[in-house]
């Protein structure tokens, strides 16, 4: 049973870097167009895409901090911190799409 769990583990730690990687894929696109053709519509997405990488990031990091025995007040504190970014990231996006 515990081999199962470490192995689950693993692959969810792999996932999340698949996933971390390709925010920070997307992100370098994002800069490269804004760098080739800098427009305000473009430095928006890239700046989206940023905190939208930052959050993958973070929220894996938390995911690991919070895994051990913490207070219910403190979960809530992190799942705050790690959503922050993606609400910055996706306003930045909404902005760049409809401006």
């Amino acid at each position: 049973m515990a081999d199962g769990v470490a192995i689950a583990r693993g692959a969810l730690v792999l996932m999340r870097m698949v996933v971390f990687g390709l925010t920070l894929g997307i992100t370098l696109i994002s800069f490269q167009a804004y760098r080739k053709r800098p427009s305000e519509r473009l430095q928006y997405a890239f700046v989206g895409f940023a905190f939208i990488s930052m959050g993958v990031a973070i929220s894996s990091v938390i995911t690991q901090l919070s895994a051990g025995e913490v207070g219910a007040l403190l979960r809530v504190f992190f799942q705050m911190a790690e959503t922050i970014p993606f609400i910055i990231g996706f306003a930045m996006l909404y902005v760049s799409l409809y401006r």
